[in-house]
């Protein structure tokens, strides 16, 4: 047990596994596959079910649901599992579900993640680090989520989506396709609005780098050319900007869902403020 402090009321299952200075609140539910590192705080009435490991220093708070098996018709039943890593916050009633067996087999969610009330993962997702899911985000199975994202509220992702590292997904914002890294994307049927400036900033790009990328998002969703073109006309002309590279690393390792593109009224990421 590590010497984690249990509160009476809680139940903790023979086979969990618990770190050093592991607190477990009033009324949490832990089973047997579970692993918690050290210094993981259950605050209260948290259930961690499954084969579920959570890193040290995560906080989970009331009512967050971790481990329960996946919502999708085609698991059988056989052991899949959940990965939560270092030093996340889960705030109320989130939910992360395990894997599945007839597909990736686990959910992993990265470190230093800030999951927001009522915010969900599901089943055979991957989760990046340092991700911001705000209230009610969800992002359905097979999912992939780059590092530094920020979903805002109530905003949906369709199975299968691909969300580039720092792109940012407006609030109400529903995501059937892929965005591209440092991508802004916006709207029921979400478009991209140009680029994620603030992010690119705070990831600590140079300012040459940033105008550069804005550069090749013209080229790259001009509408005068098929998107295949552009990108061939893009990875030659900016043949020297690895953040150009990366973008189109992206683009053309293309997975099953469709691009997000800009919206017919983009100006193109002009609208960013580089003074």
């Amino acid at each position: 047990m590590g010497n984690a402090a249990i509160h009476p009321s809680s139940i903790v299952e023979d086979g969990a596994v618990l770190g050093a200075g592991v607190e477990i609140g009033p009324f949490c539910h832990v089973g047997p596959q579970a692993r918690l590192g050290d210094h993981v705080r259950l605050v209260s009435h948290v259930s961690i079910l499954g084969a579920t490991s959570v890193g040290e220093g995560t906080v989970i708070h009331p009512h967050a649901a971790l481990g329960s098996p996946p919502q999708n018709t085609k698991h059988t039943g056989g052991r899949t599992t959940l990965t939560i890593g270092r030093n996340c916050t889960i705030r109320e009633n989130v939910t992360m579900h395990c894997g599945t067996d007839t597909s990736r087999g686990e959910t992993v969610v990265g470190d230093n993640g800030n999951f927001l009330v009522g915010s969900h993962v599901a089943h055979d997702c991957i989760v990046g680090d340092n991700v911001t899911f705000a209230n009610l985000a969800s992002i359905a199975g097979h999912c992939e989520i780059g590092d530094s994202v920020i979903l805002g509220g109530l905003s949906a992702v369709h199975q299968f989506a691909r969300i580039g590292h720092h792109a940012f997904i407006g609030g109400l914002t529903g995501i059937a396709g892929d965005v591209m890294p440092y991508g802004m994307a916006v709207g029921d049927r979400a478009s991209l609005r140009g680029l994620n400036v603030i992010g690119m900033r705070r990831a600590g790009l140079p300012r040459s780098e940033i105008m550069t990328l804005r550069q090749a998002y013209k080229v790259i969703f001009d509408r005068a050319r098929p998107l295949e073109e552009n990108v061939r006309i893009a990875s030659e002309r900016f043949a020297g900007s690895a953040v150009v590279a990366d973008v189109i690393d992206f683009l053309t390792s293309r997975g099953k869902r469709p691009y997000t593109v800009p919206a017919l009224d983009d100006p193109g990421a002009d609208d960013a403020d580089e003074s």
